[in-house]
């Protein structure tokens, strides 16, 4: 059956935009142009994963990731400008599974909703007792990640990633002391042959160390050897 897709904006270039891309991709796509429509909506018959703008009239993302989360688990992943940060932080935190920056590249959501459906299907079958053996947690030093859950602890202390963050910590973490370059974590990261630049890569190792370091000051696991990418140390 093909997963539904609930895309929220009130721009109707980008939901008519969105919404062929998926359907081309065989998902079946339910636009609403504000948020209020949207989560009562929702809240009736709940789509597979939800595509929010941030900044909608009426009720923004935030709000309506906010009211649906009282309801439902639907993933859902934000749509932000390049000033939104803390809005992208915020939203992280009320449950969001990932966002992506304004202006975006179509095969790059296509890839990010196919990964986090991906999951959302691992872990309803696992919730049902059907799931293949799961993947080990890895431990490497202080940090505890677990694929199958997507979590992540530092130093016995949660920490909130997007699934780009996750892929890409992951790929890092599993050799430690082997130096990684951005082709090879943009493999990790961007499946599909979806094309990124070195800087967005950067990016991502920026937020990882920020996210890592709020809650130690003293993180110093992800190195950077200029001219030749990134490593993992658990010393």
């Amino acid at each position: 059956m093909s997963a539904n897709i609930a895309l929220v904006d009130d721009d109707r270039n980008i939901l008519t935009s969105v919404s062929i891309a998926m359907q081309a991709e065989g998902y079946v796509t339910r636009i609403y142009s504000d948020g209020e429509t949207a989560l009562k909506a929702l809240i009736e018959n709940p789509a597979d994963l939800g595509i929010f703008d941030i900044k909608m009239p009426r009720m923004d993302g935030l709000e309506l990731l906010r009211r649906l989360r009282e309801k439902s688990d639907m993933p859902v992943i934000f749509l932000t400008s390049k000033d939104e940060e803390l809005d992208e932080a915020l939203g992280l935190a009320m449950g969001a599974d990932d966002y992506i920056t304004k202006p975006f590249s179509q095969r790059l959501l296509i890839a990010r909703v196919k990964a986090i459906l991906r999951r959302a299907t691992y872990d309803k079958v696992a919730g049902n007792g059907e799931a293949e053996p799961e993947p080990e947690p890895m431990v490497r030093g202080k940090l505890e990640m677990d694929p199958a859950r997507h979590h992540v602890k530092w130093d016995e202390r949660s920490l909130t990633l997007t699934v780009t963050e996750f892929m890409i910590l992951e790929a890092l973490a599993s050799r430690p002391g082997v130096v990684r370059t951005r082709d090879q974590l943009m493999d990790a990261a961007y499946q599909d042959d979806v094309y990124v630049d070195d800087r967005t890569i950067d990016s991502h190792i920026k937020r990882l160390r920020r996210k890592f370091r709020e809650i130690d000051p003293e993180f110093t696991a992800i190195d950077t050897l200029y001219g030749a990418g990134y490593r993992f140390a658990d010393s």
